[in-house]
């Protein structure tokens, strides 16, 4: 199983990018694909996330900015952002709670993250 993150990148202040998150491999179910962050000198952060039913939460920072959506016949989550601020520059890890095929627990998989910067 691979999460690959993609869509990261320069963008000024005030303006909008989308992430995408594609998972890949032998899945049975994703229950949980969400989005974490983590700027320079801080922890990772949640941002994001959205059940396999539609249900969405979001860290209060980016509550009103940043959608958070899934397409479960691609097994693509999608971040779009809107409003950028210099304070969301960070790299973007994406995340996926799944069962494998064959497996019966949850597991917790991880993208390789992506970089968004905000900057004039």
């Amino acid at each position: 199983v691979q999460l690959q993150a993609s869509g990261g990148g320069l963008v000024q202040p005030g303006g909008s990018l989308r992430l995408s998150c594609a998972a890949s491999g032998s899945i049975f179910r994703i229950n949980v694909m969400g989005w974490f962050r983590q700027a320079p000198g801080k922890q990772r952060e949640f941002v994001a996330l959205v059940t396999s039913g539609g249900v969405t939460n979001y860290a209060d920072s980016v509550k009103g900015r940043f959608t958070i959506s899934r397409d479960n016949a691609k097994n693509t989550a999608y971040l779009q952002m809107i409003s950028l601020k210099p304070e969301d520059t960070a790299v973007y890890y994406c995340n996926a709670d799944l069962n494998p095929i064959g497996v019966v627990n949850t597991q917790r998989y991880w993208g390789q993250g992506t970089q968004v910067t905000v900057s004039s």
